[in-house]
Formats: C-alpha cells, structure tokens, sequence
C-alpha cells in the first residue's frame, strides 16, 4: 500500500505543476507573438508543398521524439512523411532520403554533431532543408534554407536543464505546419478516413452499404399474391424481422415487418384468406449500395425503422440491412 504523500510535498508538486504549465503556456505565447512580424512558417509550407517527395524529419534525443511525432502528423494529414534518426542515417539510413524530399531537422542547441554530420550531403543532394532550433545564429540555423525559431525564455524544469518548454513549443509549431499543410493540399474528412480506416471516423467515412448489407439467399423476399402464412415463414427464416415484397422483376413494391404483424393481430382473427399484399407496407425506404452506411443510419433514425430494402440503379432488390449489421460493423 502507498503511503500517504507528505502535504508539504503535495503541495510543493501542485504549485511546480501549475508553474510548469504557466511556463510552457508563456512560451507558446512567445511563439504566437513572433509569427506575427516573422514570415518563415509561410516559407517553411511553401518549401513543402512544393516538395514532390516526402518530408524528411530527424532529431536526436527528445528531439528525436518531437520529431517522430511531426512526422506522424504530417503523414496523417495528408503530407507523406517519415522520421530517420540521425545517427543510424550516418550508418546508411540516409540511402532513404532522395532530391525530390524536404528535410526538417530539429535540434534545440542548433549544433547537434549527429545531424551537423549528415545535413551537409542533405544539401549536396539537393533537397531543401528546414530547421527547428532555438538559436538563430547556430550552425544549422545558418545552413538551413528556412529556420523556425523555436527559443524559449526558460525551460519549465526548474534546473532548466530538461527540454520542457522547448520541445513543447517545437511540438506546436510543428502541428501549426501540418494544420497549413493540410488547409493548403485541400485536406477532407475523407482523406483523413483513408489514413484511418480502424478509427471511428474512417469506418464512419469508409463503409458504405454493400459492405454490411445482406445479400443473396439471406435476403427475405416474397412476391405479392403469397398469403400471409409464407411470408411469415420466410420472415422466420431469414431472421430479420421483416420480409420485401417483390414485383415479377424483382422491385420491392412493400414491406412487411414484425412490428406489422402485432398490429395486424389486434384487429384479425382469420389469417388463412389474407395475401400479403393486402397488409404490406407500400413504397418501402430503400437506400443504394454504393451509398455510405451512415446514409442508411440517419434515414434508419428519421423514419424510427430498423430494416432497410436496398436498391441497385434500376430500382431491384440486391440486399437488406438490419440496424444490427450496422452495430456489428461498428457504423453506429
């Protein structure tokens, strides 16, 4: 079992925790203050839109992770992107890096010898560089084609030793570029479902109602002269609470559900001389398959039905969807 945290600590933690959040929040503020009289982010996305390969990003150390993350942004906004560490870059990786790329090396000190020592081939190649760096007069700064500021006043470590402030303030500018990136490329919803097919927006974006309809013999279907007695049978064995009713050509002309049946019940007692077609459901609600699930979703929730006919463009019968196939499919 802990044991209970001294109040004095507690308190102390508290307070360094808010002025750590104060610190970084200042900082970013700078940041914000800066961009408005320094022009270089607007050249840093004009380096990058103009790139015909992918961007390039490296740092070592907690730059290292800042810039892992950069590059995953960028590449799930829209922008082809990729991180290659420095140091295994010297040892080969650079192999992976072509003219036709943009580079973006982040080093808080603008003099990190794992990326000084591979940033002059970078140039050689021909692909243009831009550095993150907190010193605008360092060696990288200076052999950067655009450098983004990235200085802070202090970090928020109260040795301000550890990267704190910094590699906040880094991140952030970072996720500014990707924002302008994709505002720039045209970036949707659905090129963001693309890059995300297993999250909820990209099954929402993704799946469309052939995807998750049923189909073929699963499909329940009568034509209109059968009694009532075979489409309850057929709605038995399809399992899907309802049954379409078919012309000859195979158009749903009706619909009879489960819900029908206990409302017919009240009011009938004979079954034996009734056809389906006198208790059907004319002009039933039909969707497309190749419409998204989530089409059928909201017409499902406008008219409070849990079954859908689907048409195909001339207008028969190819599938059902139950409102369960779309929880299944995670749609809903």
């Amino acid at each position: 079992m802990l044991k209970a945290f001294d109040k004095n600590l507690t308190q102390r933690a508290m307070r360094l925790a808010r002025e750590t959040l104060e610190i970084e929040a200042d900082a970013i503020r700078a940041l914000h203050a800066r961009l408005e009289t320094d022009d270089s982010v607007g050249q840093a996305v004009g380096l990058l839109m103009a790139c015909g390969g992918r961007v390039v990003v490296s740092g070592m150390g907690k730059s290292g992770h800042i810039a892992r993350k950069i590059a995953a942004t960028l590449a799930s906004t829209g922008t082809p992107a990729m991180f290659v560490h420095p140091g295994e870059a010297a040892h080969g990786d650079l192999g992976m890096v072509t003219a036709q790329d943009a580079f973006i090396a982040i080093s808080n000190s603008g003099e990190t010898a794992e990326l000084m020592s591979i940033l002059p081939i970078i140039k050689r190649m021909g692909a243009p560089l831009i550095a993150m760096t907190g010193n605008p007069q360092s060696s990288l700064a200076l052999l950067a084609d655009v450098h983004l500021d990235v200085s802070v006043a202090k970090e928020a470590c109260p040795l301000n030793l550890a990267p704190t402030a910094s590699t906040t303030v880094t991140l952030a500018l970072g996720d500014a570029l990707a924002v302008a990136l994709l505002d720039a490329h045209g970036f949707k919803e659905e090129d963001f479902a693309r890059s995300h097919p297993g999250g909820a927006l990209g099954r929402r974006l993704l799946t469309h109602v052939r995807d998750v309809m049923r189909s073929g013999d699963a499909v329940p279907a009568v034509t209109a002269d059968v009694s009532l007695s075979v489409a309850l049978l057929e709605i038995t064995q399809k399992g899907m609470g309802m049954t379409a009713i078919v012309d000859a050509a195979g158009h749903p002309v009706g619909v009879f559900t489960d819900g029908d049946l206990r409302r017919l019940i009240e009011r009938v007692q004979d079954f034996t001389k009734i056809t389906i077609r006198d208790v059907m459901h004319a002009d039933p609600r039909r969707v497309g398959p190749d419409q998204l699930a989530v089409d059928a979703v909201a017409i499902m929730e406008q008219f409070r039905i849990n079954q859908m006919l689907v048409v195909d463009a001339d207008g028969k019968l190819v599938g059902a969807l139950h409102i369960h196939d779309l929880t299944r499919a995670k749609v809903i």
